[in-house]
């Protein structure tokens, strides 16, 4: 029989004995550890140590989190907060149900504050970190898929998700599945910051706004097609105003920060810079001493044959010749 659409996983979590196993929580972990690797890489290409960006990802990666489940949880309070809900389940992040406005807002507060403490300019930070996200997005995307949720309207395309639950008002069907577009989308955003990047040499946090802003247009047409409860204001749902807020926020800043600060940084951490200093001045005294023996030697050797053709001429020969005798005239 073909496989007319996605099925569902009939749990989220799996049972290591008494270990309960969550796939959203994977999927978000192994995204934290991508972003991590990929912006290691990118930071040490820049002239950054490595670990660096890890250590930063300590404050950035709960701020984040943080951030994301609070904007969740205040844009959809009724969720939590309404007649026959319990609010202990606003702390259930496991459930699902993290922000990525939140998530990037105070996840960037973290990161101010990890890049602070190290004397690193954020802006530079980002930049490195930025098609991390993305592919992180893109992996945490499918945590979606294990909680039967962001699907879009009713389909019966071949690449449709199966919807087995009926739990939260959720009509079981068949449905475009929102999750595989926003996570296919966050891939082709990653690329195109990675390409751009090494194309234009984009600095000053302009590859992190250039992320920002591609995220944005997926967004919105990825949000405009989902199906589950949202705000609204004026007939669009609140995901997709913000959506065009932040776009051209981060439209303004690249445009801006390119006529204000044109390329890209010098250096981007301090003390990797002093240690490269250092190191270049080292060999530069180590050379200029090997350079000063080599003309110690050759002065030498040019004494010693001086010395030796002064030895070697014939005035020297006649005067030693004089002398010889006339020490014998004496001895006689």
């Amino acid at each position: 029989m073909e496989l007319a659409y996605i099925p569902s996983p009939s749990s989220g979590v799996l049972y290591l004995g008494p270990i309960p196993l969550r796939g959203y929580a994977f999927c978000i972990i192994i995204g934290v550890f991508v972003a991590v690797w990929l912006g290691n890489k990118r930071w040490i290409a820049r002239g950054g140590r490595a670990g660096t960006v890890a250590d930063i990802a300590v404050w950035a990666v709960p701020f984040g989190l943080v951030g994301g489940r609070l904007y969740h949880v205040i844009t959809d309070y009724e969720l939590y907060f309404s007649e026959g809900r319990d609010w202990v389940d606003a702390f259930k992040i496991w459930e699902g149900g993290l922000g990525i406005w939140g998530a990037i807002a105070l996840g960037a507060l973290g990161a101010w504050i990890g890049c602070r403490r190290r004397g690193i300019p954020l802006p530079a930070y980002a930049d490195a970190v930025a098609p991390g996200i993305a592919f992180a997005q893109a992996i945490g995307r499918w945590g979606n898929w294990f909680n039967q949720e962001l699907y879009g309207r009713s389909t019966d395309l071949p690449w449709a998700v199966e919807i087995t639950s009926s739990a939260d008002g959720r009509i079981p069907g068949t449905y475009h599945p929102a999750f595989l577009y926003e996570s296919l989308w966050c891939v082709a955003v990653a690329l195109l910051v990675i390409w751009a990047d090494r194309r234009f040499r984009l600095g000053h946090g302009r590859a992190f706004a250039l992320y920002v802003a591609a995220y944005c247009v997926g967004r919105f047409w990825i949000e405009y097609m989902r199906v589950d409860e949202a705000h609204h204001i004026l007939g669009l749902r609140l995901n997709n105003w913000t959506s065009v807020l932040v776009f051209l926020l981060a439209v303004a800043y690249i445009v801006l920060s390119a006529r204000k600060r044109p390329g890209r940084e010098d250096v981007v951490e301090p003390a990797a810079g002093g240690d490269a200093e250092g190191a270049a001045k080292d060999e530069n005294d180590a050379a200029d001493e090997n350079d000063a023996n080599d003309a110690n030697d050759e002065q030498d050797a040019h004494e010693e044959h001086d010395e030796k053709n002064q030895e070697d001429s014939p005035d020297v020969k006649a005067a030693r010749d004089s002398k010889d005798g006339a020490g014998s005239a004496k001895k006689s």
